[in-house]
Formats: C-alpha cells, structure tokens, sequence
C-alpha cells in the first residue's frame, strides 16, 4: 500500500483521561480549539465516555516522522489543556487508582480506606495496580452501622451523613495506622437511607490531624451510583495531594 501511494506516513494518539465534566461540557470548553482542529484536519480530537473509568479526549496525528507526530500531538495537547487541565487526571493508559497512588508515592503517605457504599470497590480497584503494598495499607468494609460504630468509632445516629464520614475517615486512620484515611458512606438504593435519596454520596478526607468531607449526587441505578463514587472519591483525594506540594 505504502509502494502503491508512495507517502510514507506515522499515525500516532494521545488520550487524556478526565473526570468531573460532562461529554457536552467538555465539547462546549473545546469548542474553539475543535474549531481550529477542523480547520486544519490534522490531528483529530475524539470524545470517548467510559463510565467510571472517565471521559477520554483522544488525539490523534499523522505526520511523515515519528518525530513530527509526536511533536505534533504534544503542541495539541497543551491547547487541550489549556482549556480544560482542571479536570484532566492522567494520559494514556494511567487510571485514577494509578495516578492516585503515585501521589502517595511522591508524598510519601500510606492510605487506608473505609468503605461502606462500594463495599470494597475501592480497594478492589486499588490492588489492581503492580505495586500498591508500598502504600496502602488496607480496608475496612464497614458495611453494617455497627461496624462503623464499633471499629471506626462512628457516633450513634445517621450512617449517611458528613459527621459519619469524617468520623470513619478519621478512624480508619487511626485503625490501619496510616497517614491518609478516605471514607465513603451513601445511599445506592434502591431506596433512601437516613432521609437521604438514592444516589448520595459523602466522601471524607483525613490526613494528620486534618479532616473534611464533601457531598455529591451522583446518577444512575444501584451498581452506576458505587462505580461513580469509586471514581469520584479518587478524584476528591485526587485534587487534596496535588494542593500540598
């Protein structure tokens, strides 16, 4: 085929891998460079929506050298970012999980995780990784409100809010001996729990003697809702160790 066209040509791409806006967010942030993309046909840019593994943005190039193909995406790329770098976590093959536990690496913290909404989802995701003993230390599944109580020294009273989740932040931390405790409580139905509807989710944070929470809403049915909150905790996390360099 080369012979026949007589061009020799290198395709290459680069993925960027984002959470926390939608497919039409992001076509809407893109839109001039999209614009500027098309004008020139070369490289291409691709939306892939992966439920909880995010929303890739895909380049692609063709130039004669792998040389210029990479010199190419790598001068696309930083216009992509430039728009949208607050929600991108990782390129390629790099997973939230794996970005996640590289931070920790960096900084050098160990993580224990409690778990309640994703039943070990987590921590299922995180040993997925080559390497992950070096910094987590483990999980507890504290499914039953008198786990939460009696392992994380949760107080008595609603399992579904930001009190319990900083409380099993703060305890799982305590427990596993580690430095960096992230806790995740809600609801994924199919009906409400501690009057709070069906898709709540409270992520909490401690590290050293700090702790905070934050509340989401996430859509979709029972096993869509723990996935989001796998990823979404991540992120949470995520965005914390990147602000203490």
């Amino acid at each position: 085929l080369l012979a026949h066209s007589g061009e020799h040509a290198v395709i290459r791409s680069r993925t960027l891998r984002t959470w926390g806006e939608s497919e039409s967010g992001l076509n809407e942030r893109l839109d001039a460079v999209i614009a500027r993309l098309d004008a020139q046909g070369n490289p291409t840019l691709a939306f892939l929506a992966s439920g909880w593994e995010g929303i890739k943005v895909r380049l692609t190039a063709k130039a004669p050298t792998e040389a210029a193909a990479m010199e190419l995406l790598g001068r696309w790329e930083a216009e992509v970012r430039g728009a949208v770098d607050d929600v991108v976590f990782g390129v390629d093959e790099q997973t939230m999980e794996s970005v996640v536990l590289d931070l920790l690496r960096e900084r050098s913290l160990s993580l224990g995780l409690a778990e309640s909404v994703t039943g070990g989802l987590v921590a299922g995701r995180i040993t997925t990784v080559a390497g992950a003993s070096d910094v987590f230390r483990g999980a507890i599944v504290s499914y039953a409100s008198a786990v939460k109580q009696e392992l994380l020294h949760v107080p008595r009273g609603p399992v579904v809010s930001a009190e319990a989740a900083e409380a099993m932040a703060r305890g799982v931390r305590e427990t596993l001996r580690c430095d960096v405790g992230l806790a995740l409580t809600g609801v994924a139905g199919p009906s409400e729990q501690d009057d709070m509807p069906v898709g709540t989710l409270f992520v909490g944070v401690a590290i050293a003697d700090e702790a905070f929470t934050r509340q989401l809403r996430l859509p979709g049915q029972r096993e869509q809702m723990r996935q989001m909150s796998f990823i979404s905790a991540l992120d949470i996390l995520r965005r914390e160790l990147l602000a203490r360099v």
